[in-house]
């Protein structure tokens, strides 16, 4: 069992590897870790496909790198329309932190922008 990047206690298959497949992330939280597990593993594809239409851009870089993830504070569950995740993605180069946001659109949640 390979372990999930995003940090959680479970394998990459049962955690982000489902949402990298298809399913969609049921909080705000969810769909950040899965979107730092995609920068992890090198699925550019979901990132494009989680950002939001309006501010994403024509393509993404993903690299190696990353080490750790920290989730900070996560705002927005099942039933919510907007969230906000704050953490801080720790890689070889140093430290990425956001305050980020996401909004869900057609039932799934996106990624809209840093706060």
């Amino acid at each position: 069992m390979t372990a999930c990047p995003c940090g959680l206690p479970a394998g990459y298959d049962d955690c982000c590897g489902r949402y990298h497949r298809g399913a969609p992330a049921p909080t705000p939280e969810l769909l950040m870790r899965s979107r730092y597990s995609a920068f992890a593993v090198g699925d550019a594809g979901y990132l494009l496909r989680t950002w939001h239409p309006r501010t994403r851009p024509r393509t993404v870089e993903t690299g190696s790198g990353w080490l750790r993830l920290e989730v900070l504070e996560a705002v927005g569950g099942l039933l919510d329309t907007e969230g906000t995740v704050r953490f801080r993605a720790h890689s070889l180069d140093g430290v990425v932190a956001e305050r980020s946001r996401f909004v869900r659109e057609d039932g799934r949640w996106v990624y809209l922008g840093p706060v």
